[in-house]
């Protein structure tokens, strides 16, 4: 028999939080009976695509969602879902933008339909009034509505909806033996990056102002003129990267503040941070937080990220009305150690190998449904 083929629907399969999660699902199904295939929303190529290809799926490509683009975007929906009969199950990850996908899926008859929220805010921009609107025509297009929180929930779909039974709550699970703290790994590292005897505060997240680097850099400043040995790690690109660079230098902390760009051994990398450092202006629940807890470090991170993210008690909430030199009290009076957080992690459900396997479940029984309604 063929696989089952699932249509997950994101922006560009590259190594963001999200992405990865799915591809940590991806490699622990049984894709003889659960294919993964992908609808993108950008030319480029994204760091996942070769794998993805090489695990048996297919990578479909969307041109970029914007405003002056809606007819021709939502023609191509149309042109999409009336050409590919396959798909029961369209997994869809594109926050609001979800809406206009799952209409489509709708018109065309697909059983299942899921809105995967994955933020709990919008950036305020030009397009904020267009994204407004794309949640609002959310409506009952999804049969199923999934959310990394309950805040995440809450923003995306409303309090009727993320309270009732038709929401569900599903864990950003991470690989949590990868993550588990490894002394040689973290001596390994630290000698590579020439780090060994430095406190590393380390920071992993798209430069975007959604992870406020700009003020990360201003609670690191605060943090090196007190401890002079202090390192700052940035692992990430982005379109702010230049500018946060610049920053850097005219701060005079070029020498203390490592720009790596994007990696692929971010559990490496992590083991070799002291402390982790987050001051999010808004996110939902970030893969790349469940990591740090799994890496066992300490994590200080802003008051706007939901207290649903604190699985292993090393999280430490602090507010973005704070100056930066209060962050950087809270940074240099807190704990480095490493705590083995795996059990808690598995206990409370965001181990990938879990998750996965409730995943396939889910997926399966929404075939099984829809075999049975035929």
């Amino acid at each position: 028999m063929e696989p089952i083929r699932i249509l997950q629907v994101v922006t560009i399969m590259n190594r963001g939080g999200l992405e990865t999660m799915l591809m940590n699902y991806y490699r622990q199904m049984d894709r003889t009976k659960i294919q993964f295939d992908f609808m993108v929303h950008r030319n480029e190529e994204g760091h996942y695509d070769d794998e993805i290809l090489k695990l048996g799926g297919n990578i479909y490509r969307m041109p970029q969602i914007r405003p002056g683009n809606y007819k021709r975007y939502f023609r191509l929906l149309d042109e999409f879902f009336s050409s590919h009969f396959e798909y029961k199950v369209v997994h869809s990850h594109i926050n609001e933008n979800s809406s206009f996908v799952l209409r489509a899926a709708n018109k065309a008859n697909v059983p299942c339909r899921i809105a995967h929220s994955h933020l709990s805010d919008l950036a305020i921009d030009i397009k904020l009034p267009f994204r407004i609107y794309a949640r609002n025509v959310m409506k009952n297009h999804p049969t199923d509505y999934f959310s990394c929180s309950q805040k995440a929930g809450e923003w995306l779909f409303g309090k009727e909806i993320s309270n009732s039974t038709r929401h569900l709550v599903l864990n950003n699970a991470v690989n949590v033996n990868e993550f588990k703290f490894n002394q040689s790994a973290r001596n390994q590292i630290r000698k590579k990056l020439k780090i060994d005897d430095k406190l590393v505060i380390g920071h992993i997240g798209r430069f975007n102002k959604q992870k406020n680097h700009d003020f990360l850099i201003d609670i690191f400043k605060a943090v090196h003129e007190q401890q002079t040995n202090a390192v700052l790690v940035l692992v990430g690109e982005g379109h702010l990267r230049p500018s946060i660079e610049k920053k850097a230098s005219e701060l005079g902390i070029t020498d203390q503040v490592l720009f790596l760009g994007v990696r692929e051994d971010i559990s490496t990398i992590m083991h070799g941070f002291d402390l982790f450092l987050f001051p999010s202006l808004f996110e939902g629940l970030p893969v790349v937080l469940v990591e740090a807890q799994a890496a066992g470090l300490k994590c200080i991170v802003s008051d706007s990220i939901t207290s649903e993210s604190d699985v292993t008690e090393r999280i430490e909430f602090v507010s973005l009305n704070k100056s930066p030199k209060f962050w950087a009290q809270v940074i240099l009076t807190s704990t480095y150690d490493h705590k083995d957080t795996s059990e808690k992690l598995r206990k409370n459900g965001y181990d990938t190998v879990t998750m996965a396997d409730w995943l396939y479940g889910f997926y399966s029984g929404q075939i099984q449904l829809t075999k049975q309604a035929n």
